[in-house]
């Protein structure tokens, strides 16, 4: 089985567009983060939303200590309000470098291969430089499953 007819075609980010747009891509379409392309439409980074969180939501030391963190963070700035201060916020200080990628024809076990050897649950499908959508861990599981269910 390819990737092709598994990707799950999104938007890409570019630069201007605002955190708000960024996250209702990402959460209308259950994905964890888009490519981020060029004036000529050339992938040039990525744009997720837990970069996005981490960088503005913990601070450094919370990260370091989240195992003995209670329930009492009294001394932390109120996530809710930073909240709403960062959606409207531009993305491109949070773009990060390109993504793993590979093509649209690639089998998708290939597909698992990367995302276990990278540490990650989603890859970008992109042919001749073009992107063409990602595919997640849960999509080829979802797909398995359909798979099963066939049999």
């Amino acid at each position: 089985m390819i990737i092709e007819p598994i990707l799950i075609p999104t938007r890409v980010a570019r630069s201007g567009m605002s955190v708000r747009d960024v996250f209702a891509e990402c959460i209308q379409l259950n994905i964890p983060g888009i490519p981020f392309c060029d004036k000529q439409g050339r992938i040039s980074g990525r744009v997720t939303l837990k970069n996005i969180l981490k960088t503005t939501c913990l601070p450094e030391y919370m990260i370091e200590l989240a195992g003995i963190l209670g329930n009492q963070l009294s001394c932390v700035e109120n996530i809710e309000t930073k909240a709403k201060q960062l959606l409207n916020n531009r993305i491109d200080p949070f773009v990060q470098e390109p993504h793993i990628s590979l093509t649209s024809s690639s089998p998708a076990v290939k597909a698992l291969a990367l995302m276990e050897q990278n540490d990650t649950s989603y890859i970008f499908a992109v042919d001749d430089g073009w992107y063409k959508g990602v595919v997640t861990i849960q999509r080829l599981a979802g797909i398995l499953t359909q798979l099963d269910e066939r049999y």
